[in-house]
């Protein structure tokens, strides 16, 4: 009896010490945004922006399109209107939206409406996605700066 009520102390020391780290994963989790990009071969902006630090994670689907949980061979026919996309997952205490868009607009053609490189069809144009007015005016800020300095 006296052994189990020496590891009460000890217990409760290792569940406070486990809670207080999922109480600091979830802030870290609380402060994450997203980014949503299409820029041609989702495995390729999946890779080049897993590599950046201060992403957490870069998840490769479709966005937009009329067709409900479409299939890669689908898409890739052509006639969805489906981009292949990329949700870019990042810490903004590490790296910013303005960054991430930046190198994203630095990594593609935005010219180029007929896909990217030599990936062809409308899956693989480029676009920007944002949810509010705050992430448009970033995106066209990034875009103005990108073509004054590529005119």
């Amino acid at each position: 009896m006296a052994y189990v009520d020496n590891l009460k102390p000890l217990a409760l020391i290792i569940l406070i010490g486990l809670a207080g780290l999922l109480r600091i994963g979830s802030a870290n989790t609380a402060g994450t945004e997203v980014v949503t990009v299409a820029g041609g071969c989702f495995w390729c902006v999946e890779s080049d922006f897993e590599a950046v630090p201060g992403v957490i994670e870069a998840v490769s689907g479709f966005t937009g399109g009329t067709v409900p949980n479409p299939t890669y061979k689908l898409v890739k026919g052509g006639d969805t209107g489906h981009f292949e996309s990329v949700q870019i997952f990042f810490d903004p205490l590490q790296i910013s939206r303005t960054e991430i868009l930046t190198l994203f607009i630095r990594s593609v053609d935005p010219t180029d409406a007929g896909g990217q490189f030599c990936d062809r069809g409308d899956n693989y144009r480029t676009a920007i996605f944002v949810s509010n007015a705050q992430e448009r005016a970033i995106a066209v800020s990034v875009i103005s700066v990108a073509q004054t300095e590529l005119g």
